[in-house]
């Protein structure tokens, strides 16, 4: 059996978005219960002709109901990853823009299981893959700076 270093590779992009909403005065993360059963950010393919940002806002509306106008200016963060489907290797990437909503009414799509709205703490631990917590990490980093001047 090959090994996955050595099958042909695809490669394939998605973008999503970090989604915050302050509830009772307090900033919560939106995180998505995926039918493989781990938790992660809403995401997913971009489509011909899309930018990562319209589709990361279009992900959003379609998974989760929600329309934000435009995303959090400085960042834009970008998570590479691999793995095997059938008989080729999928090099994926995912780039992550940050967005806030006043509006924390979730509409979830039939892709996945449930939602959370949970603080920083509590969505750092819930999160699934290392790679979305450190996407978390910068996205709590960039608003803590923002709110401290």
């Amino acid at each position: 059996m090959k090994q996955q270093r050595d099958l042909p590779v695809v490669h394939e992009y998605s973008a999503g978005v970090v989604l915050f909403s302050s509830v009772k005065g307090r900033r919560k993360f939106l995180i998505l219960h995926y039918p493989g059963g781990h938790f992660d950010f809403p995401k997913g393919h971009l489509e011909e002709g899309e930018t990562e940002k319209q589709a990361a806002l279009r992900e959003l509306l379609e998974e989760t109901g929600i329309e934000v106008p435009d995303c959090y200016p400085g960042f834009e963060e970008k998570m590479f990853y691999s793995f095997r489907r059938s008989d080729h290797r999928v090099d994926k990437t995912v780039t992550f823009f940050l967005a806030g909503t006043s509006s924390p009414q979730v509409v979830i799509s039939h892709e996945h299981r449930g939602f959370l709205w949970l603080d920083f703490d509590q969505a750092l631990q819930k999160i699934t893959f290392e790679n979305a917590r450190q996407i978390l990490r910068r996205a709590e980093q960039l608003l803590k700076n923002k709110t401290q001047h």
